[in-house]
């Protein structure tokens, strides 16, 4: 594995990567890796020849300059981790050459952002949007790779790639739990065990939820409320936001249907977590006839096209 800290370096490598026909697969990460990261770059390399992973732990998507100082970092075992997936190149960029001296520019895309974690979070996905362009700059993928764990930040990937014409597909990764259910997440780490106890009501709530869409009921207000109900009997949960949204606009919906999500951001202690039920996932799970694949193909007609 490379390890590669000049963006120069970077984008002389996909060039001549890119020159020679082989196909670039991108996985951005911040770094702490865990099994969830490691199914994506599985996913990565299953499409691309040559799969680049970068680490970066953006200053500019954290709202709260304590979350940004504490979020966990283990460089060596994230090598470790990378070598082992066989990966090809780790891009480790400074934050003084991803964003030089005097640098102005920032990527926005409102409409996406305006309610669930962008209402919570000021500036976070402008600095989520930017970094991932300036990223897709530096490492000119073909295609990249991001988990529906962070749902809004997928469709805001999604929506810039398109509107900004970069040429890369976007392929969603499904969410990797652990063996009780909870999402996996870097920040997991920092639960406090009795939390950590009781986190996977979050996601209990969530498939309670998808078990009643599944048998008809489509009322926002009974669906959201079996969720809270669930959440409710958890003492140690303060819930930060919980909403049926329609999963390509974000917007909310008072009918669920196949299009639909259902996200939920919550405070375990100091620890935010952040999970969802994709409708469409769900029906596919329950069928189990092929139907998730072709789930996790789709992108929306914006995706670029892969090809090897």
């Amino acid at each position: 594995m490379k390890v590669v800290t000049s963006i120069a370096k970077m984008q002389e490598l996909s060039r001549q990567t890119r020159g020679a026909g082989l196909c670039v697969g991108f996985v951005p990460t911040m770094g702490f890796l865990h099994e969830g990261h490691l199914e994506l770059v599985r996913k990565a390399k299953a499409l691309a020849d040559v799969v680049v992973v970068s680490i970066f732990v953006n200053p500019t998507q954290f709202d709260r300059r304590d979350d940004f100082d504490t979020y966990p970092r283990d460089e060596k075992t994230d090598r470790a981790l990378l070598e082992r997936e066989g990966v090809d190149i780790l891009f480790e960029p400074s934050a003084e050459e991803v964003y030089p001296e005097g640098a102005d520019t920032c990527v926005n895309v409102p409409r996406l952002t305006h309610n669930l974690c962008g209402a919570h979070r000021p500036g976070h996905f402008d600095g989520v949007a930017t970094v991932v362009s300036a990223l897709f700059n530096m490492v000119r993928p073909d295609l990249a790779v991001f988990g529906e764990k962070d749902y809004q930040q997928l469709q805001l990937v999604r929506r810039m790639t398109r509107d900004l014409h970069f040429p890369v597909a976007i392929v969603p990764g499904p969410t990797v739990r652990e063996a009780d259910g909870l999402a996996m997440s870097s920040r997991n780490a920092r639960l406090e065990p009795g939390h950590r106890e009781q986190a996977p009501i979050i996601n209990a709530a969530l498939r309670a939820a998808a078990a009643a869409f599944l048998e008809g009921e489509t009322g926002a207000a009974r669906l959201l409320g079996i969720v809270r109900e669930k959440l409710d009997s958890c003492k140690a949960i303060k819930l930060e936001y919980l909403e049926l949204i329609d999963g390509e606009s974000l917007e909310p919906v008072e009918v669920a249907d196949q299009d639909s999500v259902i996200a939920v951001a919550a405070f375990m202690g100091a620890v935010r977590l952040i999970d969802n039920i994709i409708f469409a996932r769900a029906t596919a799970e329950r069928r189990g006839n092929g139907r998730l694949d072709e789930l996790e193909r789709q992108g929306g007609d914006h995706d670029a096209t892969i090809s090897n």
